[in-house]
């Protein structure tokens, strides 16, 4: 082996981690997250539901339990990626793909930028178009991660220049 390939990353280690691995490492939390929300916050929102304390419908479809269910599962979500990625640089997806979200010193994110940089994850909370405003959001992160040189998306930037790089 000469130096030069000595010198040379493996595999890219520390250059930024493209759209795919990222997709993938966010849909193994969300079905991780899905399994903890169906566990806990269901059977609990069908209990109050049942028992009718909850809470009248304000029209449209939108109740008061349709919203309590909605902003606990923002603050799960956004939860688990602040405290994973503020902690570990890494959340169970990103661990599985060889990947970690680093600060714009290189270090883990602080809990606010990794705050900032998931919060698009409690658009949900919004009746009726939360749903489509959230995947309107991850299009529109997509689409920025792809464009950019160094593949920050949006999100990235929001919280002040975080960025997911490849660590395996």
């Amino acid at each position: 082996m000469t130096s030069n390939e000595s010198d040379a990353p493996a595999s890219g280690v520390g250059m930024p981690a493209d759209l795919g691995p990222r997709v993938l490492a966010r849909l193994i939390d969300y079905l991780i997250l899905w399994a903890v929300i169906f566990v806990i916050l269901v059977p609990l929102f069908i209990a109050l539901s049942v028992l009718g304390s909850i809470g009248g419908v304000f029209g449209g479809g939108f109740s008061i339990g349709s919203l309590i269910f909605g902003v606990l599962v923002a603050a799960i979500v956004v939860g688990y990626f602040a405290v994973m990625e503020s902690m570990r640089g890494q959340t169970v997806g990103k661990m599985a793909l060889g990947l970690q979200t680093q600060g714009p010193d290189g270090k883990n994110p602080t809990t606010e930028e990794a705050v900032k940089r998931n919060l698009w994850n409690a658009l949900n909370v919004i009746p009726i178009l939360g749903g489509l405003l959230q995947l309107a959001a991850a299009i529109y992160i997509m689409v920025t991660i792809n464009q950019s040189p160094t593949k920050t998306g949006w999100h990235d930037q929001f919280a002040g220049g975080t960025r997911v790089v490849k660590i395996k």
